[in-house]
């Protein structure tokens, strides 16, 4: 028996996978997410992922019941996601916005220019005991091309409420939609997860799995 386990709280996420009609439960991990000195936004959110997925199958572990000689062995399939947006110069992060000031700084950058959003998967395979016994990584791209922005936009935007909390300030599954001119790459990857690429890697890690 496999349990798919969704360790992210983002509802995003989760509307993602439901949305699939995909059995899974939600076991999400803290973790520091500093990013370190001259790493880059890719090498971030892989490391991010790996992380998360330590975190989250140690505490799934230490929650479990004692395993018995006549109990049936359990597998788990942890999936960890990590999602950034990085500006025209390949290295700036977008972040959520520490205020309205800031996210109108975020903003003007990303006016009338193209930034990227990268989703870093990682699927972790674990029996009952904690060890692990397949992984599968995913690292995607989506290129997303914004209207030119003025202050008008702005403003009504930041009152939405929208933003908030959203990397960039943006939510292209909401009002932040009206911003997107165009995109290259995968929707779902940049509401929060590489739908169709994540539900292929759970389909061939329950096909490896079968066959241990």
């Amino acid at each position: 028996m496999i349990t798919v386990v969704l360790a992210s709280t983002s509802p995003r996420r989760q509307q993602l996978l439901a949305m699939a009609d995909l059995d899974f439960v939600i076991h999400s991990a803290e973790v520091d997410e500093t990013v370190q000195a001259g790493e880059s936004p890719q090498d971030y959110i892989v490391r991010m992922v790996g992380a998360k997925a330590v975190a989250a199958c140690h505490s799934l572990v230490s929650q479990m019941p004692v395993k018995t000689a006549s109990t049936e062995r359990q597998l788990f399939l942890v999936i960890t996601s990590d999602t950034i947006g990085v500006l025209p110069d390949g290295r700036s992060i977008l972040v959520k916005p520490i205020d309205k000031e800031d996210a109108f700084r975020m903003w003007q950058q990303m006016s009338d220019t193209e930034h990227a959003v990268w989703t870093a998967v990682q699927l972790t395979l674990i029996d009952e005991c904690g060890q692990v016994v397949l992984t599968d990584n995913l690292l995607e791209k989506t290129a997303v091309k914004f209207i030119t922005l003025n202050k008008a936009a702005m403003e009504d935007y930041w009152r939405s409420g929208e933003p908030a909390d959203k990397a960039g300030g943006y939510a292209i599954q909401g009002k932040g939609a009206a911003w997107v001119e165009r995109i290259n790459g995968s929707y779902s990857n940049v509401v929060g997860l590489p739908l169709a690429q994540t539900l292929a890697a759970i389909k061939r890690m329950q096909q490896q799995a079968a066959d241990l």
